[in-house]
């Protein structure tokens, strides 16, 4: 799948280090999805990775040079020594992977190739990932340079639990590159314009229980909940994500709170409130629910003519029980609401506008078959307390959120 253009990377300078393990395919996954998304991407090998992977892999990837030695020409760097030129025009360097031999040397200031002077000549944030064999990770002296390199001041990310090519397991693979996408992602955008705000974000259908095997719900994916808090992460917000869609990846840096039910929701929405500059409720959250769940699961029986008649009771509002604790505490400063209507969008969004005390609410009409639920696109209408309105083309549910998250920076200045 193509990496879409992220708007944070565009145009980023970020140094790759590459060191020898096996894991360095990955690298070339980065490298590549890092430049589909707009950065410049300047890659340096260590000798032991031109083992794994060559230099013209990542020239290829990413349309650049690749870097290998200290001694060789420094084509096209803004200095005459390489490192110097490499680290000074560098917005963020990531070694992905690190191996122990690496870490060690990154720990103790050694300089002795193009990577290590570069790492230590650098000014920019550097992240470290892991990547090696579960006992040499577990291995005190390796938990010693890494405990170092975070006292340097330098982002580790932790390594994944896994089978390793040894035909072992334990702790000590290296990430895929969706998450260390989204470690490179939360450094660039700690310094943002939310920086410093604490964002809730609702996400998903809720479910809500029928008998121990079924559940009434709706079609919502969590799609645009989960895009909506990237984008804060990207603009340095503190995210809270409050989610019923349990399949989905969550956003490197969010704090996650599972929930299933409306109730569920409600509850962990309330109790986030008041320590929030922002409630983003994109969730779908289910209108009604049995009145009375089964203890034991609903059988058809042997009649094909026989109907199940069931009783539903209405969900708490949690809008509107916002909208309530908010005229008491003043918090969430600001609340943005959805609309995902099948007739007369903008009338109904605007009422519920309205009604549930909302500074802004996005619209978007369900019907379309390339927009709102089970799909990667949106089209919406931005509707605000003031009167104003503001349709967009149709976009990718990422582009929506950066709209929507633009919108909440200018509100919370």
């Amino acid at each position: 799948m193509t990496q879409e253009r992220i708007s944070l990377l565009n145009g980023k300078h970020i140094v790759l280090g590459v060191t020898g393990s096996i894991a360095a395919y990955k690298a070339a996954d980065l490298a590549s999805k890092l430049t589909q998304a707009g950065a410049l991407v300047d890659t340096i090998l260590t000798g032991a990775a031109q083992r794994f992977v060559t230099p013209l892999t990542f020239q290829a990837l990413t349309g650049r040079p690749a870097y290998t030695s200290m001694w060789e020409s420094a084509e096209g760097l803004p200095a005459h020594i390489p490192h110097i030129g490499l680290g000074e025009g560098a917005d963020l360097m990531i070694i992905a992977p690190a191996t122990a031999h690496t870490i060690a040397r990154l720990a103790h200031g050694l300089a002795d190739d193009l990577l290590a002077v570069t790492a230590l000549a650098a000014r920019c944030p550097l992240i470290v990932a892991p990547a090696m064999d579960g006992a040499m990770y577990a291995h005190p002296a390796t938990q010693a340079n890494l405990a170092a390199l975070v006292a340097h001041g330098v982002h580790v990310i932790v390594p994944d639990e896994g089978r390793f090519a040894s035909g072992l397991e334990g702790r000590g693979r290296l990430p895929e590159v969706p998450v260390l996408l989204g470690h490179i992602r939360r450094l660039l955008g700690r310094g943002g314009p939310l920086a410093g705000r604490q964002v809730i974000v609702t996400a998903g259908g809720t479910r809500e229980r029928l008998d121990p095997v079924r559940h009434l719900t709706n079609r919502s994916s969590g799609k645009q909940g989960y895009a909506l808090a990237q984008a804060a992460l990207d603009a340095g917000a503190d995210v809270v994500l409050i989610s019923a869609a349990q399949h989905l990846t969550p956003p490197v840096g969010a704090q996650v709170i599972a929930v299933e039910s409306a109730e569920e929701m409600r509850a962990a929405v309330l109790d986030a409130a008041d320590a929030a500059d922002a409630l983003i409720m994109a969730a779908a959250v289910a209108d009604f629910k049995p009145a009375q769940a089964a203890a034991q699961k609903i059988k058809k029986g042997d009649d094909p003519d026989a109907a199940l008649t069931l009783t539903l009771a209405r969900t708490p509002d949690i809008l509107l029980d916002v909208k309530a604790r908010r005229a008491q505490t003043g918090r969430p400063r600001v609340v943005i609401g959805f609309a995902a209507e099948s007739e007369n969008l903008l009338a109904n969004a605007r009422e519920k506008l309205a009604r549930k005390g909302l500074d802004l609410i996005v619209a978007n009409d369900i019907s379309a078959p390339d927009a709102g639920f089970e799909v990667d696109t949106n089209r919406v209408t931005l509707l605000d307390a003031q009167g104003g309105q503001q349709p967009y083309e149709l976009a990718s549910k990422a582009a929506v959120a950066e709209i929507v998250i633009g919108w909440l920076a200018r509100a919370v200045s």
